[in-house]
């Protein structure tokens, strides 16, 4: 461990603990951040060290407070336990469970429960625009990379997508925006919850159902069990067409994400998984919907 337990144990921990909490072990987890499981008396807390690519990112940490707070009234989270004013690191209690399995009795069910209760949370100030997290993410990618021409091309293909997504006239809802398979928890008690919010905005709900098929590789009779449970009636052409545009966009924005971590890294490594994700992507958007 290269950090300190002084680096890891914010100097105000005061304002979330009786005692000086004490760091147990590292947690595995997001590419960015660094988090650490610490006991605060006999409780057991998680404390969240923001990525300083938090800018880089597109990260609106206020909104991530905001919607944890909601989030966590409502029982759909780790309970938040304090969030840094200066949005440096946040706490939240630590969750006994297991990931989610999509091979587990009922899992789509709660799965496609917890979707619907996280879409019914009220409205926050932070909307996903995704030309314009498109554009952000661009602005930082290395243009000498060898997968910046696969980049190049995939964007015109995504156009279309994303034209076709803003002829859909739904209201916004809030979504969360990454359901990866870390970020799903069985907890002991059996509830399923999400954690790792910061991607967390208003949006199109087919986003978070892209990215659920996407991250856990949903068959496409799982995925027409999905939208039959959450839409609670019959999956119809038009959803179909909707659910490929989102996953089209979904994945392009994973890759142009990972295209920045690579170009941030600033050494020499191998590109060889982002040339894959391209290549996977160009196939998918020549591809017609699973039904």
């Amino acid at each position: 461990m290269s950090d300190t337990q002084n680096d890891i144990i914010p100097c105000d921990w005061h304002q979330w603990s009786q005692s000086r909490p004490s760091f147990i072990r590292a947690l595995a987890g997001g590419q960015t951040n660094r988090t650490y499981l610490v006991s605060s008396g006999e409780v057991l807390l998680v404390v969240r060290h923001n990525s300083p690519l938090s800018q880089a990112l597109d990260l609106n940490r206020a909104a991530e407070a905001q919607v944890l707070s909601r989030a966590s009234h409502a029982r759909l989270c780790a309970p938040l336990i304090y969030c840094d004013p200066q949005y440096q690191y946040l706490v939240t209690g630590f969750i006994q469970g297991q990931p989610w399995r999509t091979e587990t009795p009922g899992a789509l069910e709660r799965l496609a429960k917890l979707l619907r209760n996280i879409h019914a949370l009220p409205a926050i100030n932070s909307q996903l625009d995704i030309e314009l997290k498109i554009d952000y993410y661009w602005s930082s990618i290395d243009t000498q990379a060898d997968f910046y021409p696969l980049l190049e091309q995939l964007s015109d293909e995504v156009s279309t997508s994303i034209n076709a997504t803003k002829a859909i006239h739904d209201n916004p809802c809030l979504c969360h925006n990454d359901l990866t398979k870390e970020n799903l928890i069985t907890s002991s008690s059996g509830q399923l919850i999400a954690i790792d919010w910061e991607y967390a905005s208003m949006g199109d709900r087919f986003y978070d159902l892209a990215a659920l098929v996407e991250e856990h590789h949903l068959s496409t009779a799982q995925q027409q069990q999905l939208l039959a449970i959450y839409l609670q009636r019959t999956p119809v052409n038009n959803d179909w067409w909707r659910l490929h545009h989102w996953r089209l966009i979904y994945k392009y924005l994973c890759v142009l994400w990972h295209a920045l971590q690579w170009s941030a890294k600033k050494e020499p490594c191998d590109s060889s998984a982002i040339i894959t994700q391209c290549q996977a992507l160009l196939t998918l958007a020549a591809s017609t919907p699973d039904r």
